[in-house]
């Protein structure tokens, strides 16, 4: 099983990315995803979660109203739109489903 991030890079504060995690030939539709992020020094922190149909989402009060969860379950695929990016939001983003874990995707924000 390979979960794969994707939509990472450098934005100015104040910017929107989306991050994209694709999960080929997984039984994604059963899982309940969820992204996590690690800024340098820290530990890995829950950004997010939905449900498995995408009818339920659950943030990160650091995050909550800037960021948005949504998933394609036709298409294996967990989004993480980011509005209004922060400096503090710099981390790798990394998507999760049940013990499997994608590689990771580097998040700058700076100006």
């Amino acid at each position: 099983v390979q979960l794969v991030e994707s939509g990472g890079g450098w934005v100015q504060p104040g910017g929107s990315l989306r991050l994209s995690c694709a999960a080929p030939g997984f039984t994604f539709s059963i899982y309940a995803m969820s992204w996590y992020r690690q800024a340098p020094g820290k530990g890995r922190e829950l950004v997010g979660s939905i449900s498995s149909r995408g009818g339920s989402t659950n943030y990160a009060n650091s995050v909550k109203g800037r960021f948005t969860i949504s998933r394609d379950n036709a298409k294996n695929t967990v989004y993480l739109q980011m509005n209004s990016l922060k400096p503090e939001d710099t981390a790798v983003y990394y998507c999760q489903a049940g013990n499997y874990w994608g590689q990771g995707t580097q998040v700058t924000v700076s100006s």
